[in-house]
């Protein structure tokens, strides 16, 4: 009899044995969770710049300067105008590369093309007239574009207006003289 009672604890035992094995990890799978989560973002529009109008000095003398106004104030002469299209608000970064000079389509004579601190503005109410300067900043060094803040304006639109001054010669030869504005704008992430 004692025979049947050790077997039948050994077998007790044997039970509750198997019983934890599988009841423990059940157990602490209850003491978990998981939760799935997403990653997001939202691209802005696109920014965009376009050479709306040309810097034009228009008919120059031999030895006589020229001064072509941002506000489109000197007469026979007219502003550039630059275009920029982005989000509304978005804070960019603008930088000019000026010519030093204008030259004849053959290369053979140059005139002399300069630009003062104050021969850009920058407006950042959707005008693009530079005769009806909205706001914004309405006068920047066109060659240090670090010192002016610049968002793009809250309908997504901005201007660039630009003026400048040549200088020909008293023997400057005639016909007509260029040269290239090159204007980069960027995103700054604010």
């Amino acid at each position: 009899m004692e025979r049947k009672q050790v077997n039948g604890l050994s077998g007790k035992l044997a039970v509750a044995a198997l019983l934890t094995l599988f009841v423990l990890p059940m157990s602490s799978a209850f003491g978990q969770d998981v939760a799935t989560g997403q990653a997001i973002a939202n691209v802005l529009a696109a920014l965009s710049i376009t050479a709306t109008t040309d810097l034009d000095f228009g008919n120059v003398y031999q030895g006589v300067a020229v001064t072509a106004a941002k506000d489109n104030s000197t007469v026979g002469t007219t502003a550039g105008v630059f275009t920029i299209t982005g989000e509304a608000a978005a804070e960019i970064s603008v930088y000019m590369v000026l010519p030093a000079y204008l030259a004849t389509v053959s290369g053979d004579d140059r005139m002399t093309v300069s630009f003062n601190t104050t021969d850009a503005a920058y407006d950042n109410t959707g005008n693009v007239d530079p005769a009806a300067f909205g706001g914004g900043v309405a006068n920047v060094d066109p060659n240090n574009w670090t010192t002016a803040p610049t968002d793009v304006g809250a309908g997504g639109t901005s201007a660039i207006f630009l003026g400048g001054r040549v200088t020909p010669s008293v023997n400057q030869a005639a016909g007509p003289y260029s040269g290239d504005i090159t204007v980069t704008v960027a995103y700054t992430g604010t």
